[in-house]
């Protein structure tokens, strides 16, 4: 089941999701004394995360995670790493994880398999969704190995080569937040909400997912619609 709540625009979205990834923490703690997130990249997540990381959270029991990481130089401020870290998020959290991309491609998706690849739950994946409709590096069109962390050369967005967690793995969050922003969006969404086996449709199909969009990313004729559908706290 995917449940939709519809912000006026991208900070409000970043202010909802704050909310939400908040919330979802405190719960995680009080039942299981930890806090399992994945994290997106994306500007809209990256808000959140400022919002995140000036909060007051047990942030001992916070334990990062990444969906992906573009394969760049150690420090390059396109990794998402970095990017995370920039907000000031990583710093608090207990543990951080991000995946090394600098032992190359191949090796850090190996590495990052005997991170991940465990049984154990994510307690909340963050996922962006591109104008495309995919999510994390799992883009359209594209075959993948059943690895539960696996490397790729072909990406259509630069760079090409990245390493990207499998629908697999993210499928294995207890809840799934998607977080939309952005008017170029607005006919992924539609594709999404019709159906289309897009990789954001195939990670999201088998979870309770609740999605944060903003209104902008909404075509004009759907709006009201979707506003119908009352969003939720995990």
């Amino acid at each position: 089941m995917t449940n939709w709540q519809v912000e006026a625009d991208p900070a409000a979205v970043a202010v909802a999701a704050c909310r939400y990834i908040a919330v979802a923490a405190r719960r995680a703690i009080a039942a299981r004394g930890r806090f399992r997130l994945v994290l997106a990249g994306g500007q809209t997540p990256l808000a959140a995360y400022r919002r995140l990381a000036r909060s007051d959270q047990d942030w001992s029991a916070w334990s990062l995670y990444y969906g992906d990481e573009r394969c760049l130089p150690d420090g390059h401020p396109e990794r998402n790493s970095v990017m995370v870290a920039d907000t000031g998020l990583a710093a608090r959290a207990g543990q951080h994880f991000p995946i090394p991309v600098e032992e190359g491609c191949e090796q850090a998706a190996e590495t990052y398999t005997a991170i991940v690849g465990g049984p154990d739950l994510f307690d909340l994946v963050v996922l962006g969704i591109g104008e495309d409709g995919h999510t994390a590096s799992l883009f359209p069109g594209h075959g993948w190995p059943r690895r539960p962390v696996f490397a790729i050369d072909d990406s259509p967005k630069p760079p090409a080569a990245r390493v990207t967690l499998s629908i697999e793995t993210l499928q294995r969050g207890r809840a799934i937040l998607v977080l939309v922003s952005g008017a170029g969006k607005a006919s992924a969404v539609t594709n999404w909400r019709n159906g289309d086996a897009l990789p954001i449709a195939q990670v999201t199909s088998a979870c309770e997912t609740d999605v944060i969009i903003a209104r902008e990313s909404l075509p004009a004729g759907e709006r009201q619609s979707v506003a119908s559908h009352a969003g939720r706290t995990p």
